[in-house]
């Protein structure tokens, strides 16, 4: 049974959340604040955060922040807030995917489903672990599957789960160019209030943590008009 924190103040949307998926058989725990919140992740070892972003204690976006750095679980952040640039922090210090409120609650359920399913792919049960270290010839750097992680120049790179996924999609097609809806339709496995500027966001992010220098991208290539490609 797959676990789901959700980190909402609100005791209608709380309490109707908690409802809708217990009844569609995930486990659930509330917490009523950013305080709670982080006190229930280190207790409860979710699968995939629910995070609002209007708390009493936290400011959302902070408090994303922290989450991440602690854990690399799915974090979708649920608000009422629509506006392009709250979005766009919020990808920016680590969420996966962003809820406007009022949402439908098969919606919901959908984006959890897809982001635990390519999370659960990211990383399989220990016993099923196979060691993949996957390198790029011209490039110095290379990719651990089973661990998950980027190594530029010898040295582990800290990333979110869809930075890591974007970037494992891009190399393993060299020289392809991707438009930016086929790469939010891959990192998210269906349609998403997500636009373009958050794929925008995630590539300077990439950028900055691969390239020498990201002004002067050397790998992760903008395609005027279009999007993007790697080039080996």
């Amino acid at each position: 049974m797959d676990r789901v924190l959700l980190i909402e103040d609100d005791d209608i949307i709380g309490e109707m959340v908690c409802m809708y998926l217990t009844e569609e058989n995930f486990l659930v725990l509330r917490a009523h604040n950013g305080q709670e919140g982080l006190a229930a992740l280190r207790e409860f070892e979710p699968d995939l955060i629910l995070l609002d972003l209007m708390l009493p204690d936290f400011e959302g976006t902070d408090l994303c922040n922290s989450l991440r750095s602690l854990t690399p679980v799915p974090i979708i952040i649920i608000s009422s807030n629509s506006k392009v640039s709250e979005k766009v922090e919020a990808f920016t210090v680590g969420a996966d995917d962003y809820l406007c409120k009022p949402f439908s609650m098969h919606e919901m359920k959908a984006r959890i489903q897809a982001l635990l399913r390519r999370f659960k792919q990211a990383h399989p049960p220990e016993e099923q672990l196979v060691q993949q270290v996957v390198p790029v010839p011209s490039v110095d750097m290379n990719i651990n599957l089973e661990k998950r992680t980027l190594y530029v120049r010898g040295e582990p790179i800290d990333m979110t789960f869809s930075e890591f996924e974007l970037i494992r999609l891009l190399y393993e097609h060299p020289e392809r160019v991707y438009r930016r809806e086929d790469l939010i339709n891959a990192l998210r496995g269906f349609d998403s209030y997500v636009n373009d500027r958050a794929i925008d966001v995630h590539i300077t992010n990439l950028r900055r943590k691969i390239e020498v220098n990201p002004k002067e991208p050397k790998y992760i290539k903008t395609v005027w008009g279009v999007g993007y490609k790697f080039v080996l």
